[in-house]
């Protein structure tokens, strides 16, 4: 085995996996911007996966070393894991159907019908709360006085 698998714990694994897979599909998502419908969105959706992905990343290698209850470390993880997928999600599909209620900067100029505005606003508001409420427990984990494991 080695010293990653030894030092991390299998959340912190699983969350550095997925943070790698997110930025590849970040990546890929650059690659396809030309073929969006909006490809100022679809900008977007290639720096929400790169950006999210490399903060799953950099959090799955301080979440061994935090001490936390087995609740607040369930809730920070799927939170995180659906804030980021979610988000990425969200941003393509606003891409592809040119919606922009949620995104007026991004979306200036485009509109989706009104199934499409409702089911991407719905994603984005799920995302705000998902990453704030895992955002929340991971800042209180870091805090100063927070005991970190070595």
């Amino acid at each position: 085995m080695n010293s990653m698998n030894q030092t991390l714990s299998r959340p912190a694994r699983i969350i550095l996996f997925c943070g790698a897979c997110l930025f590849t599909l970040g990546l890929i998502a650059g690659l396809a911007t030309g073929a969006f419908k909006n490809p100022r969105m679809a900008l977007s959706a290639h720096l929400e996966g790169i950006l999210n992905g490399m903060y799953m990343m950099l959090v799955a290698l301080l979440w061994s070393r935090l001490s936390w209850s087995a609740s607040a470390e369930r809730i920070a993880r799927w939170s995180l894991l659906w804030g980021a997928f979610v988000n990425f999600a969200a941003c393509v599909l606003a891409a592809a159907w040119g919606t922009s209620r949620m995104t007026p900067i991004a979306g200036h100029g485009h509109s989706g019908s009104a199934l499409h505005e409702w089911l991407v606003s719905a994603l984005f508001v799920s995302v705000g709360v998902s990453m704030l409420v895992h955002a929340g427990i991971f800042t209180w984990a870091l805090r100063p006085q927070a005991k970190l494991t070595a």
